[in-house]
């Protein structure tokens, strides 16, 4: 088959403004190899000695400083440097998602162990990736960390901005469906189920640089199909965000917001908002 000219120009075009882009192949690779370094459940081979996993995490710090050295554009400081930092940090990840298994656990009466939990739930993987990314987002470094982000939406339809900041002990059950914006804030001991989207009123271009999603504060629960937007959008502490709700506006602590159905005849329902505030 005969190309034309042009369009075999545009293509050697895009490959050579693109010399050096780390594969998402490559990503993935240093994403899941790191999450099998501290999960043994997600290992390929359970590692046998302290040499043996100190050996690991110097081979994927030499595999970071490789893909971030690939292209300058993904970061402001030398590949070594940012590298050195990250792990520097990846212990408060590791206890931050061993946190995040006991919120699961203890959330869910189904779940019989905290091993089955990092093994089968796909809100472990999900938060596990975006506490990864997260902290490479911290470092300054651009692309990867939504990229690492994406390989979780893809494998659990649950998708979380890494820059999101997000507290302790946090619970996604069930999954599906979740949308995390990127400025979102949690607090701690939140719960969220599936299909809850904590997003912005405006997707304008000129607002990229505000905050455009919703602050959650601590011990929230949302229930499924909640939709939460706006960059003023304060959920007081301790509240309860009933299923389906739709909210744009804040409310206080100790909340509770939901849908209420009243049949006026066979043919034709109306559906109001109703809010109790509990100030017990």
């Amino acid at each position: 088959m005969d190309f034309q000219r042009s369009f075999i120009d545009k293509i050697y075009q895009s490959h050579s403004h693109c010399p050096e882009c780390p594969s998402p192949r490559i990503v993935q690779e240093f994403f899941e190899g790191l999450l099998g370094v501290l999960f043994p459940e997600y290992a390929v081979q359970i590692l046998q000695d302290t040499q043996e996993v100190e050996d690991k995490l110097q081979y994927y710090s030499i595999q970071l400083q490789g893909i971030l050295g690939r292209n300058k554009k993904l970061i402001n400081k030398d590949s070594d440097i940012v590298a050195k930092d990250f792990f520097a940090g990846l212990e408060s990840v590791f206890e931050a998602v061993h946190e995040d298994i006991v919120a699961m656990y203890e959330g869910d009466p189904a779940a019989k162990s905290k091993t089955e939990v990092i093994r089968s739930y796909p809100g472990f993987y999900a938060i596990a990736a975006y506490r990864i990314a997260h902290l490479l987002h911290q470092q300054g470094v651009v692309l990867i960390p939504r990229m690492i982000t994406e390989f979780a939406h893809s494998k659990t339809g649950i998708e979380i901005h890494p820059g999101a900041k997000i507290g302790k002990h946090f619970c996604i059950d069930h999954g599906t469906g979740v949308v995390i914006g990127e400025t979102t804030i949690i607090g701690d001991n939140v719960k969220i189920y599936q299909g809850v989207t904590l997003g912005a009123l405006s997707v304008n271009k000129e607002d990229a640089d505000i905050k455009r999603h919703p602050t959650i504060e601590d011990n929230v629960v949302i229930y499924a199909g909640a939709s939460i937007l706006g960059g003023k959008t304060v959920i007081g502490a301790d509240s309860v965000i009933g299923g389906n709700v739709w909210l744009t506006k804040s409310v206080p602590a100790k909340s509770k917001i939901y849908y209420k159905t009243k049949m006026y005849d066979a043919s034709a329902e109306t559906t109001d908002m109703f809010i109790f505030k509990n100030d017990a």
